[in-house]
C-alpha cells in the first residue's frame, strides 16, 4: 500500500479507511489477529479483510456493513490524527495550482505538523520529485516520519528537526516552490529565497491573522519577491433538494380551462401546469445554502522569485 501508487489487495501493515458514511469514517492499520471495533459490530483484520479487494463490502459481526477504502491524501487529510491545526483540501488545491507544482517538482514545506498538505505535496510531485520538509517540535517530526514510512512514500520526503527560521531548510538553490505555515513567516523569507531555484521559484505563506500577512508581504518586497498577492478561499456549500412553493390564486381558472378547451380528465394533459393547478403547490428542484459556514479560514500569500 502506498499514498502515491494504487494497490488493489489489502495486505497486512496497511492503512486502510472504514467508511461508514461520508459522515463517519476512520483510518485503521491492518494487523494480522487485530479487531476493530464499530457501531455495526467488529471487523476482524485477518478474516474480514486480509486479502481482500480495497472498496469491498465487509459485514459486521452484527450484520451491519462498511467499505473498506484505499488510503488518498484526500481521506487522510478528512481522518488523521489531530497533532496541530491542519489544511484542507480547499486551500490545498489552490495551493498545488498556484505554486505550478508538478510531477518531478522539488518543495520545501515548514512546519510539517499533522502533515495533511505534505501528502497532498508528496502525491502531486512523485515519482521523481522530493519533499523537504521542516519541523520543530521533535516528537511532532519523529511521528511525521514513521508515517511517511507506514505510507509508503519516505523515499519521496526528508523530515529535518530544525528551527527554519535560524537554520533554513537544509538545502539551497534547488526548490521549485515554498511552502510556509509558520508563526512568523517574514523571519523565514530569506531562507526560502536560498532555498529556491535561481529564477522563477514559488512561495506561499499561510497566516491566519492578517498583521501576519503585512509583515510577510513587506518582507518579500525586501528579499526582492515580484507579483506578491494574497487570497483567501471560502468554500459555500448548497443543498440540493426539493422544495414544495403554493401556487398563486390568479382567479377564474377553471373558466380559463373551459374557454381553451382544457380537459383535465385527458392523460395527455396531466402534466401541464393547469393540472397542478387544483393541488395548490408546485415542487422543483432548489439550491439552498447551509445556514452556517465558515467564515475565515486563512490568508493565502503568493510570490515570485525575480
Amino acid at each position: 500500500m502506498s499514498f502515491v501508487e494504487y494497490g488493489d489487495t489489502i495486505k497486512d501493515g496497511d492503512t486502510a479507511i472504514v467508511f461508514l458514511g461520508h459522515e463517519s469514517m476512520f483510518p485503521v492499520k491492518v494487523q494480522h489477529g487485530t479487531v476493530t471495533q464499530t457501531k455495526y459490530g467488529v471487523i476482524r483484520h485477518s478474516t474480514d479483510l486480509i486479502g481482500k479487494k480495497y472498496g469491498s463490502k465487509v459485514t459486521c459481526s452484527k450484520g451491519g456493513w462498511v467499505f473498506i477504502l484505499h488510503p488518498t491524501p484526500e481521506l487522510w487529510t478528512m481522518n488523521l490524527p489531530h497533532r496541530t491545526q491542519i489544511l484542507y483540501s480547499t486551500d490545498i488545491s489552490i495551493i498545488t495550482m498556484m505554486l505550478e507544482l508538478k510531477p518531478g517538482s522539488i518543495v520545501c514545506e515548514s512546519g510539517t505538523g499533522s502533515g495533511s498538505l505534505s501528502h497532498a505535496l508528496i502525491r502531486t510531485v512523485a515519482p521523481t520529485g522530493h519533499l523537504y520538509t521542516v519541523e520543530f517540535h521533535q516528537q511532532r517530526a519523529e511521528k511525521a516520519r514513521e508515517e511517511f514510512r507506514e505510507h509508503g512514500v519516505e523515499h519521496l520526503v526528508t523530515v529535518t528537526n530544525q528551527d527554519v527560521c535560524k537554520n533554513g531548510f537544509g538545502v539551497s538553490n534547488i526548490a521549485d516552490a515554498v511552502f510556509l505555515d509558520i508563526p512568523s513567516p517574514w523571519e523565514a523569507i530569506g531562507h526560502a529565497k536560498s532555498a529556491l531555484k535561481a529564477e522563477g521559484g514559488r512561495i506561499c505563506s499561510f497566516s491566519p491573522c492578517i498583521e501576519q500577512v503585512q509583515r510577510t508581504c513587506l518582507a518579500m518586497e525586501e528579499y526582492g519577491f515580484t507579483e506578491i498577492n494574497t487570497l483567501e478561499i471560502l468554500l459555500r456549500v448548497y443543498n440540493v433538494r426539493t422544495v414544495s412553493l403554493q401556487i398563486p390564486d390568479l382567479g377564474k381558472a377553471a373558466e380559463d380551462n373551459s374557454s381553451t378547451g382544457f380537459d383535465s380528465s385527458n392523460p395527455s394533459h396531466q402534466g401541464s401546469p393547469c393540472a397542478n393547478l387544483q393541488e395548490g403547490t408546485v415542487q422543483f428542484k432548489s439550491g439552498v445554502p447551509l445556514r452556517e459556514v465558515v467564515g475565515h479560514t486563512g490568508y493565502l500569500t503568493f510570490a515570485t522569485k525575480s
